[in-house]
């Protein structure tokens, strides 16, 4: 099991790293290309550029100093008091570490705590592993369609959880 630390907000790297990591992972296991890559990139930067440390919240997980895995929530990007799950990653060294459960359980407790009514993300069709988890913090898949948001075709996925209630 691998021992690592978790840091709340801006960390030098962690715009690159995030990146590197859902780039190389979805590269390989899902044949995502650029776009994907440069869809994280763009959208990653403008959330730290606008991060509103009362409404969102970016949590990394290291080892060793090097960013291993991260979740955000991004609070203010949809209507008030919806936040939005994204950029929940694991490099294959946190991979059945506990780090993701860590991570996930803070994203949910931030919500509760600033008082958010739901938390939404998208996610598609094949990540059992991640779906596992969502459903075991409550989640629950609301809406599923064929897209290509992230630049190829697969069956996009919507899941939700009410908090605070």
């Amino acid at each position: 099991m691998a021992n690592f630390r978790t840091a709340t907000g801006y960390q030098p790297g962690i715009v690159g790293r995030v990146t590197e990591l859902h780039a190389q992972y979805y590269a390989e296991h899902w044949s995502f290309d650029h776009f994907f890559e440069t869809k994280i990139a763009t959208e990653l930067s403008n959330f730290i550029t606008h991060y509103n440390a009362t409404r969102d919240c970016i949590w990394s997980a290291s080892i060793n100093g090097n960013i291993e895995g991260s979740i955000t929530i991004d609070g203010s990007s949809e209507r008030e008091h919806i936040a939005h799950l994204r950029w929940f990653i694991l490099s294959e060294q946190l991979r059945g570490a506990g780090a993701g459960n860590f991570l996930l359980q803070q994203a949910v407790e931030f919500c509760e705590a600033a008082k958010f009514e739901s938390i939404y993300l998208w996610t598609f069709k094949g990540l059992d592993t991640a779906r596992h988890l969502y459903e075991k913090y409550g989640f629950q898949l609301i809406e599923e369609q064929s897209g290509a948001q992230w630049g190829s075709n697969v069956i996009e996925q919507k899941f939700e959880i009410r908090v605070g209630h």
